[in-house]
């Protein structure tokens, strides 16, 4: 409420008042969160994680004694606790406030946004540079679509939107009382930017470092290689699929291959529902729903992913995204599309599809600025 005009003026202006609802969304919160010891579970498995990787070189319990002892992440989420594990045994006591795995996730979030809004496009040149701008529909590739591109007497700022994007109720959450989905998401963004800027090196490192996390970035691959092959050419789309591709298995692959069992049945398995034991993740969607009538059920839920994921694939060969808005449309979908129809999600996932369609939005209005 506090960035709704009031009475043709803004109250205390809109960037004041975003930076306030940031501070009393996000940081007292987190601050509050974080002294007391109090979290989502996510905080605690990260932790774990941490320790375990510093100790043992592994991630992964060799028999998980019940689900809170299953890491349902890929290697590279163990990271985020590290500096727990660290501090832990080199300044005990500085663990809590200086290792909470939720202040390393958010400085990784916020640093991957920063790259996204300070990268620069690349301008198409001669006559479809000029028929972009006269249209409205086209700068430097970062295509504003109908309307977002026109502007008005009220434009909104998009700084002022991204820090209100910050303060909203999911991001907010997540920032304050979980953190483990933000790094994976900002390094989308940063992908989904340096595709558009025809930089398919960094483009590619950034979607490994995601692919590393979770298994839930691997489709970005798919569409920043789409973007690229249309805006770049076929040899700069290779290159990025390279490098994405072969980062994932360099930093995946040792941990898969010292006990292929024991990552495959925790990260793959168990958020599926098909593990040792039930997920927590257990939201009322169609895919849960569907699961829970049975094994047909299960496999009915798999195949309507697998032909979700299929539509999304078969669009991005028969009309490929030409700009970062569109490319990050089409991932929302797809991803919102399989936590939709997954044997098991929550409501909370869906978060991030939607701050990967608004944010590339906003830094795109704010290129165009």
């Amino acid at each position: 409420m506090a960035l709704l005009p009031r009475g043709g003026r803004w109250a205390g202006g809109p960037g004041r008042a975003a930076r306030v609802a940031l501070g009393g969304a996000v940081l007292l919160p987190l601050a509050v969160l974080v002294v007391a010891g109090a979290g989502q579970s996510e905080v605690a498995v990260l932790v774990r994680a941490g320790d375990l990787l510093l100790t043992h070189g592994s991630p992964y319990l060799d028999a998980p004694a019940g689900p809170g002892e299953v890491t349902p992440y890929l290697p590279g989420m163990a990271l985020f606790g590290l500096p727990h594990a660290l501090l832990r045994r080199t300044l005990p006591g500085a663990e809590r406030a200086l290792g909470d795995p939720r202040l390393w996730c958010a400085a990784a979030f916020l640093a991957a946004l920063w790259g996204t809004w300070r990268t620069r496009s690349a301008r198409p040149r001669g006559q479809a540079r000029g028929r972009a701008l006269r249209t409205g529909r086209g700068w430097g590739r970062w295509t504003l679509p109908g309307r977002l591109s026109e502007r008005t007497g009220a434009e909104t700022n998009a700084g002022t939107g991204a820090v209100a994007l910050l303060a909203s109720p999911p991001v907010a959450l997540a920032l304050a009382a979980s953190g483990v989905d933000l790094p994976l998401t900002g390094l989308l963004c940063l992908a989904l930017a340096l595709g558009a800027a025809r930089r398919p090196t960094g483009a590619g490192l950034a979607l490994a470092a995601a692919g590393a996390l979770k298994w839930t970035a691997w489709p970005a691959v798919a569409v920043v290689v789409a973007l690229l092959a249309v805006t770049a050419g076929r040899r700069a789309a290779l290159r990025c699929a390279g490098f994405a591709v072969g980062g994932t298995a360099l930093l995946v692959g040792p941990w898969l291959l010292r006990a292929p069992g024991v990552p495959a049945g925790q990260v793959f398995a168990f958020p599926l529902g098909r593990g040792a034991w039930p997920t927590p993740a257990a939201s009322p969607l169609p895919g849960r729903l569907l699961a829970d009538l049975g094994p047909a059920g299960w496999g009915a839920a798999v195949g309507l992913l697998l032909l979700g994921g299929a539509a999304v694939a078969l669009s991005l060969l028969l009309r490929p995204p030409r700009c970062a808005v569109a490319a990050a449309d089409r991932l929302a979908a797809g991803l919102a599309l399989a936590f939709l129809l997954a044997p098991a999600g929550r409501f909370g996932y869906l978060a991030l599809p939607l701050f990967l369609s608004v944010f590339v939005r906003l830094a795109a209005r704010h290129r165009a600025d």
